[in-house]
């Protein structure tokens, strides 16, 4: 059998080192090479055509990111990126995620340095995740997409968030592969768009709360990440915390979101699940649940307990966009799907399926 061939790039001597030993231990997984900078990094994968490459991300080393966006545009290869767990890596790792990178693992954190051998289960489950990922699938996430037109002219845009009474609910929840297809989708709604997007990604804590900063700042909607006992608003995109569970609870006339640290369900926490169990029980609104790219089976059960109570729409994000296909594929084997669309187009039948399109 032909082994998974590995390009490794980290600036750090040491990194390198460590990072291709412990790939190496995996029989079936060759390094190729090992890059120091951005310019030996896209010369080696135009040289060397690897698998995968890894990309260890160091501020302020930030050329890293400027092999990852070459790499994408110039030889469309998955890109596993390691992070620190320091702020500047951490905004670093999602930017790298947003630019094309398919997933990221958070190195450990220790006084004398990380100790990565805890990563290598992690590291070598991911690698061989990554080279399965097509190459038209690497492509397409990384087409520009224009934001919807409704024909009208945007409002200026406070990015306050909506006070008209709620009547709608969008609900997404997404795993690997997601940062990059959030930003197609939420960065192409309109200023105008009035209704609330309750989000679900699967991701640790303080990684929640900078992709909610740069999905605002791309976004004509408001993007937060989400507080305990906030007030919903239309107009707003609300991202769970990492390791907290997100409902919504309807008192009279608002509705207000609820953190939890319950324990993990489908070994997930934030559970998509969660997510959506909590909002099939606001029977005064519309329902409109979406399930995009990740992996597992995270929200194929709240979708379908959801459509059986009487959900407006459901829709999946389809598999010539995921990145990794499987929790769409879950909630359709379940029968409980109305849509399957790509990414660049879920923006669209958002504004479809809620009646903004015939605004």
């Amino acid at each position: 059998m032909q082994k998974l061939k590995v390009l490794v790039v980290a600036t750090s001597v040491m990194m390198r080192k460590q990072i291709s030993n412990l790939i190496s231990e995996d029989s079936t997984i060759e390094v190729i090479g090992a890059a120091r900078n951005a310019s030996e990094a896209v010369s080696m994968v135009q040289e060397l055509r690897p698998d995968v490459v890894t990309i260890d991300i160091e501020v302020p080393e930030l050329n890293s990111l400027v092999a990852l966006s070459s790499i994408m545009s110039q030889r469309p290869t998955p890109i596993l990126i390691l992070s620190s767990g320091t702020k500047d890596g951490i905004t670093a790792t999602i930017t790298g995620l947003q630019n094309g990178a398919v997933d990221f693992i958070s190195k450990p954190i220790q006084s004398y340095g990380p100790d990565l051998s805890k990563i290598k289960d992690e590291l070598i489950f991911k690698i061989k995740q990554a080279a399965q990922i097509p190459l038209r699938t690497l492509i397409l996430n990384n087409i520009t997409v224009s934001r919807v037109v409704t024909g009208q002219q945007d409002e200026e845009n406070s990015k306050t968030g909506c006070m008209e009474e709620l009547d709608q609910i969008v609900t997404i929840g997404c795993g690997v592969g997601g940062p990059k297809a959030l930003e197609i989708v939420i960065s192409s709604l309109p200023a105008s768009f009035p209704y609330p997007l309750l989000i679900v990604q699967h991701m640790p804590p303080k990684y929640t709360e900078v992709l909610a900063e740069r999905l605002n700042r791309f976004s004509s909607v408001l993007v937060v990440e989400a507080k305990d006992d906030q007030l919903v608003l239309g107009g707003t995109a609300y991202i769970a915390p990492g390791n907290c569970h997100m409902t919504v609870v309807q008192q009279g006339q608002e509705c207000r979101i609820k953190l939890h640290k319950k324990a993990p369900v489908n070994g997930q926490r934030p559970s998509i699940d969660v997510l959506f169990d909590s909002i099939s029980g606001l029977k005064s609104l519309k329902q409109h649940l979406i399930l995009m790219t990740g992996v597992g089976n995270d929200g194929a059960r709240g979708m379908l307990s959801a459509k059986q109570v009487g959900a407006q729409s459901t829709i999946v994000e389809s598999q010539e966009t995921s990145i990794v296909n499987e929790m769409p594929e879950a909630a359709l084997a379940f029968g409980c799907v109305d849509y399957e669309v790509s990414s660049h187009l879920l923006a669209t039948k958002i504004m479809e399926v809620t009646g903004e399109l015939r605004r």
